[in-house]
């Protein structure tokens, strides 16, 4: 009988699966109180359901979460089987730059290690939420991305909730014009972004896959 890889297991001896990182670069700053964190945080509790459910993506997606203001990283990279999405708090300002800086070095240090241990990877996703203006300087950051998508380290998307600065976000990525959430939707946001994880999961690392548009009428974003 074939041996099992455990479900979801972060050892890689035990679980050789190619890896599909992606850090999750979650605004909390005060003004998320209220009914947005709420939504976000079931946002999450689907995103982890949807991910756990499909057994390949279980093994291969990892996810890292990290939160501003202040910057901290409640999840460090764990294979969605095992990770538990922290109940997150809106508290204090929105320190963008500082976030971003962080969530690059993880990826970067996460790849490190993937390539110390032979286990393959796709490119790494940061995906950005947030819903204000950044209270710190960010220029330093944007650059960084754009960096890092011309070199195909990573692929960087952003989204903006009611009152986010979409003038700062334009200026993040020369690849991917940042979307605006429709209302509080969190909970179709992370469904499509499990299922989009779970079809690159199921690809080859250096395969090209087609996302479904998120911006259709039915959709849960519009182009800014």
């Amino acid at each position: 009988m074939a041996e099992q890889i455990p479900f979801g297991t972060n050892d890689f001896a035990e679980n050789p699966e190619p890896r599909v990182p992606c850090v999750l670069l979650l605004d909390t700053s005060g003004s998320m109180g209220g009914e947005p964190i709420e939504q976000l945080n079931a946002g999450l509790s689907i995103y982890k359901s949807e991910l756990s459910a499909d057994n390949l993506a279980s093994k291969r997606v990892e996810v890292a979460i990290v939160t501003f203001g202040p910057v901290d990283v409640p999840v460090d990279f764990t294979t969605a089987g095992q990770f538990e999405p922290p109940t997150l708090r809106a508290d204090g300002d929105t320190p963008l730059g500082a976030a971003i800086n962080k969530a690059i070095d993880m990826v970067a240090d996460r790849k490190q290690t993937y390539r110390t241990n032979g286990i393959a990877f796709y490119r790494p996703w940061i995906f950005l939420i947030t819903d204000g203006a950044p209270t710190d300087a960010w220029q330093q950051a944007a650059d960084r991305i754009k960096e890092g998508e011309r070199n195909r380290a990573f692929a960087f998307f952003s989204v903006g909730v009611e009152g986010a600065d979409f003038s700062v976000l334009r200026q993040l990525s020369s690849q991917r014009e940042p979307l605006k959430l429709k209302g509080l939707r969190f909970r179709d946001l992370f469904q499509w972004l499990s299922n989009s994880q779970q079809s690159v999961s199921r690809s080859q690392p250096d395969d090209a896959v087609p996302l479904s548009n998120p911006t259709t009428p039915e959709g849960w974003a519009t182009i800014s």
